[in-house]
């Protein structure tokens, strides 16, 4: 029961080195134009973090960073009137765009409508979720999918980034009636803006990279949560209902009700209440039993090094369109300290990796192949410079950094 997302996290006494595959369809020759901007609470006026942003009727979105920005790319021969923004428990908004670059501010309105408005079924939360599964081949992809996605991993060691590194992938999907065997990642190419330094002593490494967006899928992966034998492990709750993209979920939490050899997961399910697609999932590894949560989360560490975890979270999104349920938006974000023995003070670290689908095509046949794909036992880091590219994204769809990450990437440019 021991899942291949279990093994994704690494930490190592080693330093990292710094050290092409063609994409599978380019996107230069086109002429586009980028609208920007931030996306804010209409009555608190704070930023929105992880705002689906996207062209109505297309496959060409991204998301908004931790501080509410976006930068979306758009074709010009799209003829694109209006870019759509939805958000967990608000409404959805749209915005005119006319062709020519623009930055703008985006005001989201809280959906407030109340439980009474609900469909509300008898079946027990748990009852919800088998019948969500059994619609699994309905809801989701019968097709197999290319994504164009961007990827970003980031080390912090207290308030300091160690490591920034981000990528432009390709991720084959093969349909949701069959398993995640042949669903690979590639990478196009990337960057390394800040690598760690011989000094730091200590290197951390998150496994596995991109392939989250392959074992992070909890719906065509049921082995992470989904899997029946799973199921009575958890107790389960109905909590407040909300929206998404205008459309109201049942949300169920779950907590572990049994003791098992290896550790289990807090989290949520979003349920749409009319399709019975799961739309969200946010889920922990359980933190009480500390060494459980270790052999869960640690692939090595050098002797005499103590490691102390107190987050290891996820989640996932899938967006709709025209009825069904795609891949959209996978993170993780692992927190945990490390000291020696018979040493006074310890390091807190902060990995977080993000993945979100920027554009989609129909595939027909294999895409990637074993040889060419990420594998999830390689690190990132170890693998990036590799795909170094000096034209950076180019047209391409990326999450915009946030002002930290800025400030980091900054700070590095003026040392050089």
């Amino acid at each position: 029961m021991k899942t291949t997302i279990a093994k994704w996290f690494g930490c190592m006494l080693t330093v990292m080195l710094l050290a092409s595959i063609s994409p599978l369809s380019a996107q230069v020759g086109e002429n586009f134009y980028t609208v920007s901007g931030v996306v804010k609470d209409a009555q608190t006026k704070k930023t929105l973090g992880y705002v689906n942003v996207s062209v109505p009727g297309t496959n060409i979105g991204t998301i908004t960073n931790a501080d509410g920005e976006f930068v979306l790319k758009i074709k010009s021969s799209l003829k694109a009137k209006e870019i759509e923004f939805s958000h967990l428990a608000y409404k959805n908004a749209r915005i005119a765009v006319d062709g020519t670059s623009t930055e703008t501010v985006v005001a989201l309105i809280p959906n407030l409508r109340m439980l009474r408005e609900i469909i509300v079924r008898p079946e027990l939360p748990k009852q919800l979720i088998e019948q969500a599964m059994d619609r699994i081949s309905s809801n989701y992809s019968k097709n197999a999918d290319l994504f164009t996605g961007f990827y970003r991993e980031t080390a912090q060691k207290g308030k300091r980034y160690i490591q920034i590194s981000e990528a432009v992938v390709n991720l084959y999907k093969s349909s949701y009636d069959h398993s995640t065997i042949k669903d690979r990642v590639r990478i196009f190419k990337g960057r390394e803006l800040l690598s760690q330094k011989a000094s730091d002593t200590l290197a951390v490494k998150l496994m596995g990279g991109p392939t989250l967006a392959v074992m992070l899928d909890v719906v065509k992966n049921p082995d992470v949560l989904l899997d029946k034998e799973i199921l009575p492990c958890y107790n389960y709750t109905m909590e407040d209902p909300v929206s998404i993209d205008n459309r109201m979920q049942y949300v169920i939490s779950f907590k572990p009700n049994v003791s098992l050899p290896i550790a289990l997961y807090n989290g949520k399910y979003f349920i749409d209440q009319e399709t019975l697609a799961f739309t969200r999932v946010e889920f922990s590894l359980d933190m009480q039993d500390i060494d459980k949560a270790t052999n869960m989360m640690l692939v090595k560490k050098p002797i005499g090094l103590r490691f102390k975890p107190s987050e290891f979270s996820f989640l996932i999104t899938y967006k709709r369109q025209n009825g069904i349920y795609y891949l959209n938006y996978v993170r993780s974000e692992a927190k945990f300290k490390c000291d020696w023995k018979r040493r006074l003070f310890s390091s807190k670290y902060d990995l977080v990796s993000e993945m979100v689908a920027t554009d989609r095509s129909l595939q027909l046949g294999e895409a990637i192949s074993y040889k060419e794909s990420f594998k999830s036992d390689q690190a990132f880091t170890d693998k990036i410079p590799a795909f170094y590219d000096n034209t950076y994204w180019e047209n391409y769809n990326i999450i915009a950094p946030t002002e930290s990450l800025d400030a980091a990437v900054n700070k590095l440019r003026k040392q050089k």
